[in-house]
């Protein structure tokens, strides 16, 4: 294996702690995440249908800045 494949590893592995310790710690001011306006939420009798859309673009858009920013200055 390359180097470069355990640099990545460790880098990701970061990236998990920093994200469990930030919901550790923060958990009860991110009850707004899952609930914005956008997200789909519908819900009768027998079934619920939930499809978080809005906090999905919103992580997607958070995490590819982090990668282009992360490729910028340690590629």
């Amino acid at each position: 294996m390359s180097p470069t494949l355990g640099k990545y590893l460790i880098l990701i592995g970061a990236l998990v702690i920093l994200a469990g310790l930030v919901v550790y710690f923060l958990g009860d001011k991110l009850h707004w995440l899952g609930r914005l306006p956008g997200d789909i939420r519908v819900e009768k009798e027998n079934f619920r249908f939930y499809f978080p859309l809005t906090t999905m673009l919103l992580l997607s858009l958070l995490l590819n800045l982090l990668i282009v920013l992360i490729r910028k200055f340690f590629g």
